[in-house]
């Protein structure tokens, strides 16, 4: 078991040390089933700008360039980005920045695609990132993707990833979005760390 001395997920360095040492039991490894199915059925379509905050290996970004989407991966762990990178050769690499999804700046995106970004944050800044959703998506635009829904989370919430009750998810989001779909992920479909507590979800901004 890897030892690590960064303890705060909120902090770049807690991330670093993991991304160094391999340890990232919040990645599937692949490009999600459920996000190709959307893709093919209700995706951005072409020119669309699409966000993937807190990216890690940034899978997906692939798919969304072959689209012809405008995708921009972020995070802000200099060692998830160089690996990213590396992954996604020079080409794609160049849609991959280093940056902080709560201070970059930005034009307003038509989609913010989530997977596993929220579960990592410590729950003292959900609120602080539903709110920056608002702000970075346009009116009309799509928050969508994977979320950890637990509705018996236990008190005191520890992680990450942290899981968050539907009620929360609700009262987090409901303020300035709507939401247009929610379905169990199969458990076969996730990390083993988030297997059978994954929602596929999609709120649109007002």
């Amino acid at each position: 078991m890897a030892e690590f001395s960064a303890r705060d997920p909120s902090q770049p360095a807690f991330w670093d040390e993991r991304f160094a040492a391999g340890f990232t039991p919040w990645e599937a490894a692949v490009v999600p089933s459920e996000f190709g199915r959307w893709l093919d059925q209700a995706g951005p379509g072409a020119g669309a700008r699409v966000l993937i905050p807190g990216c890690g290996a940034a899978y997906e970004v692939a798919a969304l360039a072959a689209r012809g989407c405008d995708v921009l991966a972020i995070d802000y762990s200099a060692v998830a980005v160089d690996r990213a990178r590396i992954k996604l050769g020079a080409e794609l690499g160049r849609r991959v920045m280093l940056a902080d999804f709560f201070a970059f700046e930005a034009a307003p995106f038509d989609w913010i695609y989530e997977r596993a970004f929220l579960a990592a944050l410590p729950p003292r800044m959900w609120s602080a990132w539903a709110e920056r959703c608002g702000r970075v998506l346009r009116p009309g635009g799509g928050l969508v993707g994977f979320f950890f829904v637990d509705e018996v989370a236990p008190e005191p919430r520890r992680g990450p990833p942290f899981a968050i009750t539907s009620v929360e998810l609700r009262g987090l989001l409901g303020v300035a979005f709507d939401q247009i779909a929610d379905h169990a992920v199969a458990p076969a479909e996730s990390a083993p760390v988030f297997a059978g507590r994954e929602r596929w979800q999609c709120w649109r901004r007002r």
